[in-house]
C-alpha cells in the first residue's frame, strides 16, 4: 500500500509541473485522495462489503468531487489533474500510467448488464470533459481529446477528437477520414452543412422573386 502512495506521488512530479513539494502534493491534491480512497473501498468491494466500500466511494466524493465507484478496477500511478467532475463506473478498467483531467467520465450507455463500462489501455491521456461510454476498448498509448465522446472503440497509438470521436492520427499518421473505416460521420456538422445550403438556396429564390417583382412594377409604368 506504501509502495503504490509513493508510486502516485512520484506520477504526479513527472506529469504536473505546478507540483513543489511532497508535503503540498499529499496534502493538497484531491486526485491523490480520491485515488487512495478508492483502494481501501475497492479492498473492501472484494471482500462483498458492498455498503461500506460505497460509504467510502461517497464520502471521498463529497470531500474530492471525484466519483470512483469502488468497483473499478485501476491499475498503477493513475494521475487525475484537478479532477472534478471526475466519474469512474463500476465495471470500468484503467490500465497502468494514464492521466485523467477534471469532467472526464467514463461511463456507461444505458441499463445493460455486466461489462459495461470501457476498458483504458495503459499510458492513456483522457483531456478536460471527454465522456467514453459503453464496453469499448481504448488501446495503448491513446490520447482522447478535451470534450470528446467516443463510443466506438480506439485502436492503440490514436487520438481522438469531435462528437462523435473520431481518430484524426494513428501510429504517428494522420488518418485521412474518407479512407478509414473505422472513422463515423459527424452528424453536427453534417446538418450543419445542409442547413446552410438551403439558407443559401432559399435566398436566391427570394433574390429572384425580389428581381421579378421589380421588373414588372417597372413595365407598368
Amino acid at each position: 500500500m506504501f509502495q503504490l502512495m509513493k508510486e502516485d506521488v512520484r506520477s504526479v512530479f513527472e506529469r504536473d509541473p505546478a507540483a513543489r513539494s511532497t508535503f503540498e502534493v499529499v496534502l493538497t491534491y484531491s486526485g491523490l485522495h480520491a485515488l487512495w480512497a478508492y483502494r481501501i473501498a475497492h479492498s473492501f468491494y472484494k471482500r462483498k462489503y458492498y455498503t461500506i466500500a460505497r460509504f467510502i466511494s461517497q464520502l471521498a466524493r463529497f470531500l474530492t468531487g471525484i466519483e470512483i465507484h469502488p468497483g473499478a478496477k485501476i491499475g498503477r500511478r493513475l494521475f487525475i489533474d484537478h479532477g472534478s467532475g471526475v466519474v469512474i463506473g463500476e465495471t470500468a478498467e484503467i490500465g497502468d500510467d494514464c492521466t485523467i483531467y477534471q469532467g472526464v467520465t467514463l461511463g456507461g450507455t444505458g441499463k445493460e448488464k455486466g461489462k459495461r463500462h470501457p476498458t483504458i489501455g495503459n499510458n492513456v491521456l483522457i483531456a478536460t470533459g471527454a465522456k467514453v461510454l459503453g464496453s469499448i476498448v481504448v488501446g495503448d498509448n491513446s490520447k482522447i481529446g478535451a470534450c470528446s465522446v467516443v463510443l466506438k472503440p480506439v485502436p492503440p497509438n490514436s487520438t481522438v477528437v469531435g462528437v462523435p470521436g473520431r481518430i484524426v492520427i494513428q501510429d504517428g499518421r494522420r488518418v485521412e477520414q474518407d479512407l478509414d473505416h473505422t472513422n463515423l460521420p459527424d452528424p453536427v456538422m453534417e446538418m450543419i452543412r445542409q442547413m446552410q445550403e438551403q439558407i443559401a438556396s432559399l435566398q436566391q429564390e427570394l433574390n429572384q422573386l425580389k428581381n421579378g417583382g421589380a421588373a414588372s412594377g417597372d413595365s407598368d409604368l
